[in-house]
């Protein structure tokens, strides 16, 4: 009779706007009049049409054409009714409120402890076991979730290939969801290579190998036509997150086709643990339109399509229904994360796609801002400001145009000069040389506002010769091309040369940390894009930044999330950035630090999305309303939970 009870109880139900505070259950049947306040809100935002005075030009309003829209103009054909709900009442109830296990029905004994939602191990009460039909499925000890997160580490910690590391953590989470978040947040610095680069990356190239059950959507080609169908096949409904990629620049490792699934459940991780994005509401994604790496289409262990990539009108018509499906599936507020797609297709989607959809691309969009809050904090360690530098990039793909962008964009801000003055403070290296106007006609169009009167520069060194930079930033994808010839050349006219060597993973790096102190004498300012042990020089102790998109994209998404952003603009980016560059304290700088540490990146994150909420609010592009008197708070109230619940 128990069970038959369990299982006609009356499924909780929990209204809350995206991202939102929590609130109190309801049982089903409730709700009502707040419902129909939502629905009439939502059709309100859907058929408005927003103006701002802040807009600023950008490279991809050149891309799209002086009379194309932005991100400010709302189109009705571009919006739709919809948005995300919460499901499930465990998700935002309290740590000390009771919850119910729901899967299709009340999950029960065998089902409960391979759910790994509600599994908590030997963490299971005693009331638990008698309640949930557990007795004589577990041994009779009761531990703490405590006790079991030292027990995982001290396995984990016996392992002595990061692979393998990588592996058990994955294990983990497929097992015990809450055990495998609290673990990643209470020993982020260890962990994070781990769960992401360097480690992610080759995870990626052996995933056929160590794939055992799948972790997100699969949607290939085979599915043209039915991506709508595809989607409903996912199990959760209250989506607020989807990160996406096609495989084809996976870090700096090239084309892993349907392999880069791993880039999407490790970033989505890197959501929940740092940003606080509950995990129900990500959603991992790969599209599979095949690979060119012959090596994967030769591999008997290769898990995707077996032919080479689509593209051109094909590739389109598929990324067009995906687009379209997404919408309709999740509402105009599922923020879409563009992830390691090559370049060519990844400007193309970003100038597509931003002005009608909630897009963000972290390859060009989020290295841009944590790069820049670097920057800004450079000149708090160094004094001046960004006006006064000259930038010169290895590397003139999404990373270095982006960050590139970002950086003149910050200038025209503080400065109020014209944006195409203030991009003739960066000059970009590429594969033929220095980016001048000579080379202009033979360009690709994101590469075209960087060509500078200036004759022809064939290589690096040169061009630091010529150019004299005050900051170098490498985005090139290939390792040692900061040469000690390179670095002693800018030392040599920079008493603190800032140096950031952003490539990963870490085999990909221009320099190492050693390389750099060492070449210049222990005075360059230093960031990597992958984590680097300290080193001594000269008696002094260097501890290297991490320039590590995760700083920002967490922070980044929890902000749009709980305002329920309805598009990306620049200037919630540079919000981003500045708001990181105010977490770097004295401490930090004393050690030549410009990025604050990581043991505190749920606080950072916090403020970052406070920031990007209220130049949302400011923009007139948050459709959550009232809006929060203390959006740090309210960022905070926000954020996932990974400590156990307890069960009726």
């Amino acid at each position: 009779m128990r069970a038959l009870r369990a299982r006609f109880l009356p499924r909780p139900r929990q209204w809350q706007c995206e991202g939102g505070p929590r609130r109190a259950t309801e049982e089903r049947g409730g709700g009502g009049v707040e419902a129909a306040a939502r629905s009439l809100w939502w059709w309100f935002v859907g058929g408005r049409r927003w103006f701002s005075a802040a807009e600023m030009e950008s490279t991809l309003k050149g891309i799209r054409g002086s009379d194309a829209p932005c991100v400010l103009d709302m189109d009705d054909a571009a919006t739709v009714a919809g948005g995300v709900g919460d499901t499930y009442g465990e998700d935002c109830a309290t740590e000390d409120q009771l919850v119910t296990p729901w899967t299709v029905s009340v999950a029960s004994g065998y089902n409960l402890m391979r759910d790994p939602r509600y599994n908590k191990g030997l963490a299971f009460t005693e009331k638990e076991r008698e309640t949930h039909y557990l007795r004589g499925l577990l041994p009779p000890a009761i531990v703490s979730q405590e006790l079991q997160e030292r027990k995982i580490m001290n396995n984990i910690r016996q392992y002595q290939v990061p692979l393998q590391r990588y592996m058990a953590m994955m294990d983990l989470q497929e097992r015990n969801e809450r055990l495998f978040y609290k673990l990643l947040i209470d020993n982020v610095e260890e962990l994070l290579p781990i769960v992401y680069t360097p480690t992610v990356g080759e995870a990626c190239q052996k995933y056929g190998s160590i794939f055992s059950r799948p972790q997100g959507l699969y949607i290939s080609l085979k599915e043209k036509g039915k991506i709508l169908e595809v989607l409903k096949n996912w199990p959760e409904r209250s989506i607020q997150v989807i990160v996406v990629t096609d495989g084809e620049r996976i870090l700096g490792l090239g084309d892993l086709g349907c392999q880069g699934m791993g880039i999407p459940v490790g970033k989505l991780a890197l959501y929940t643990a740092l940003g606080g994005v509950r995990p129900s509401a990500c959603l991992p994604i790969t599209l599979d339109v095949g690979t060119n790496n012959e090596q994967l289409l030769n591999d008997e262990f290769y898990i995707g399509m077996r032919q080479r990539r689509a593209t051109g009108q094909e590739y389109a018509d598929f990324l067009q229904e995906f687009m379209t499906a997404v919408k309709q599936n999740y509402g105009e507020k599922v923020l879409i994360q563009f992830e390691d797609f090559a370049n060519h297709n990844a400007f193309e989607l970003l100038t597509r796609y931003g002005t009608t959809h909630l897009v963000f691309n972290d390859d060009i969009q989020g290295t841009a801002s944590v790069v820049l809050a670097g920057l800004i904090a450079a000149q708090k360690l160094l004094g001046g400001t960004l006006s006064e530098h000259t930038y010169l990039f290895l590397g003139a793909g999404e990373a270095g145009t982006g960050i590139a962008e970002l950086i003149a964009l910050e200038i025209s801000r503080q400065t109020k000069a014209p944006i195409e003055e203030c991009r003739k403070k960066v000059w970009l290296v590429d594969s033929k040389g220095l980016i001048v106007s000579s080379r202009k006609e033979s360009l690709q169009h994101f590469k075209k506002p960087w060509a500078h009167e200036h004759e022809t520069v064939g290589n690096l060194l040169d061009a630091v010769k010529a150019i004299k930079p005050t900051v170098l930033i490498g985005t090139s994808g290939k390792g040692q091309t900061f040469t000690q010839d390179v670095i002693e050349a800018i030392s040599s006219f920079n008493e603190r040369p800032i140096i950031l060597a952003l490539s990963n993973p870490t085999s990909q790096s221009e320099c190492t940390a050693e390389q750099a102190y060492t070449w210049s004498k222990g005075r360059a300012v230093f960031a990597t894009g992958s984590p680097f042990d300290p080193v001594e020089y000269d008696g002094k102790i260097h501890v290297p930044g991490q320039a590590n998109n995760a700083y920002i994209f967490p922070g980044f998404g929890l902000g749009v999330v709980m305002s329920g952003a309805i598009r990306v603009h620049d200037d919630m980016l540079l919000a981003a950035s500045e708001a990181l560059a105010q977490q770097v304290s004295e401490e930090n700088f004393e050690k030549g630090l410009i990025y604050p540490p990581f043991s505190n990146i749920r606080k950072i994150s916090a403020h970052i999305a406070a920031k990007v909420a209220a130049k949302a609010y400011e923009l007139g592009l948050a459709s959550r309303r009232p809006r929060p008197k203390d959006l740090v708070k309210y960022a905070e109230s926000c954020m996932y939970s990974p400590v156990y619940r307890n069960y009726r």
